[in-house]
């Protein structure tokens, strides 16, 4: 089902990644797809995967990472908040252009995918909801999934889907992360197989929820790559810009 507020004419270009790539180049995708939104005019959907355990850490987030995860390779991201350990789980980043009826508030973009990805769960036996704001907390711990905010998606305490975005020319990108598993890294973080979602329904969970937040945003056209320019100007930005050590150009 169409969602209302989504334009009638807007095209949604979606990208499902089965091949996990390096934390370096997820980041510089994300960004030159934001390029592309801002610039453009496109709107774009992927999900995707890392290549080995990373950590990446928020924009304003300073380099001191904790000795546990010091051996992990480190990427800056453009979006805000806490770390994120990326290891077993799926990565969506949504670009929404100026244009956009979903860009005028980009604060109810958290709550206009999460409840999509809630909804896919649920078809799927797993109840799940977001935190909300009565019960969000003030936490200065270092990784994203230890802290408490008001559009984290919950299965009982446990959080397992976590958001955030940048602004670029009214252009919106926002990206999360949905664990699917824990990690021995942090293995205090369970994921959607540790609380009760079976392994055999996970297969088919990414192409459910990219047909259903797709959904929010318009006609989805599903692609297998990015364009050529898209892919050129990420390649630049994850050599000029993003770094596996953490380092980041302004």
């Amino acid at each position: 089902m169409n969602d209302p507020e989504a334009s009638p004419t807007a095209v949604c270009q979606v990208l499902v990644e089965n091949a996990p790539q390096t934390g370096a180049w997820n980041m510089a995708l994300d960004e030159a797809l934001l390029e592309s939104g801002a610039n453009e005019g496109q709107c774009w959907l992927r999900w995707y995967r890392w290549s080995e355990p990373t950590v990446s850490l928020g924009y304003f987030q300073d380099r001191e990472i904790p000795d546990e995860l010091r051996s992990l390779p480190v990427v800056k991201r453009l979006s805000g908040g806490g770390a994120i350990l990326h290891h077993h789980e799926w990565t969506y980043s949504v670009v929404v252009p100026s244009r956009h009826p979903r860009a005028r508030n980009p604060p109810e973009l958290y709550a206009a995918v999460h409840d999509r990805i809630i909804g896919v769960l649920a078809e799927l036996g797993v109840m799940s909801q977001m935190r909300g704001s009565t019960a969000a907390f003030r936490d200065d711990s270092f990784l994203c999934f230890q802290r408490g905010d008001a559009n984290d998606v919950l299965i009982g305490a446990h959080k397992v889907l976590g958001s955030a975005q940048r602004r670029r020319r009214g252009a919106v990108l926002q990206h999360g992360s949905l664990l699917m598993a824990s990690s021995p890294h942090a293995g205090e973080l369970p994921g959607l197989h540790d609380l009760g979602l079976q392994q055999s329904l996970g297969e088919g969970l990414v192409q459910k929820l990219a047909i259903s937040v797709a959904e929010l945003f318009g006609e989805a056209r599903y692609l297998d790559s990015a364009p050529k320019n898209t892919l050129e100007m990420a390649a630049e930005l994850q050599q000029n810009r993003y770094k596996t050590d953490g380092s980041f150009a302004q």
